[in-house]
């Protein structure tokens, strides 16, 4: 469980959140929404532990954030607008390096069943930078799963993707859906985290304005809602 009680972050004198409250559970996909600058990117990294809060708390597993980073860090795996791949590597030895990085045990064979998983069993030999920006997506995902983390971040993982790569990516993010996991999602895109997603967050000027359960508003009333709220056509 996910716990975030009153989280603001300040830059100087702008506010980027302020005074966030969530409650996410294990089982659930969250999306966070908003405009650009509402604050999604800062809320996900204060969560990866990648950025500080200003004040405020966030609690993980019963485990304060701020005081147990490394025990935390290793619950998550996330997946940010850079890849964090390294272009003259192949696949395989991307994942490699950062499965030593976790100190991981078993690495061949936990190599070759994150490349299955994600739909790259056949690629593994292959320089990442012959990847198209769909396969590079997939192999991040590989990575980011490579420690079997309890919570999944993932910021606008659907930026420069074509549709086939898109509905590969929906695929595979629901194939990740676990009642043991958590998985967060910052997106642009309200038709496709609608699909996706158990519960929604709107955030907009650094507060969330609405959250729900997807179950309880149908997706065009949940768009004139982000419309009404945010003041954004989407």
């Amino acid at each position: 469980m996910i716990r975030v009680e009153n989280l603001t972050k300040s830059f100087g004198v702008f506010s980027a959140l302020r005074g966030i409250d969530l409650q996410i559970n294990s089982g659930e996909f969250w999306i966070i929404v908003g405009p650009n600058g509402a604050g999604k990117t800062t809320l996900l990294k204060i969560i990866a532990t990648l950025s500080h809060p200003t004040s405020g708390a966030i609690e993980i597993n019963q485990t304060d954030h701020q005081q147990a980073k490394l025990q935390i860090r290793k619950q998550i795996g996330f997946i940010g607008h850079q890849n964090f791949l390294y272009d003259n590597l192949t696949a395989e030895e991307n994942l490699k390096f950062y499965a030593r990085m976790y100190n991981l045990k078993n690495r061949r064979e936990l190599i070759a069943a994150k490349l299955n998983q994600v739909g790259l069993s056949d690629r593994g030999d292959d320089l990442v930078r012959n990847f198209s920006r769909g396969m590079q997506q997939r192999l991040t995902i590989a990575r980011a799963l490579l420690n079997e983390p309890q919570i999944i971040l993932l910021d606008e993982p659907f930026g420069g993707l074509d549709q086939q790569g898109i509905d590969l990516f929906s695929e595979l993010l629901t194939s990740l859906i676990s009642p043991d996991r958590i998985i967060i999602m910052t997106t642009h895109n309200l038709q496709l985290g609608w699909e996706l997603a158990t519960h929604y967050a709107i955030l907009s000027k650094g507060r969330i304005v609405d959250q729900k359960p997807i179950r309880e508003v149908n997706f065009n009333k949940f768009k004139e809602r982000y419309r009404t709220l945010t003041g954004e056509n989407n």
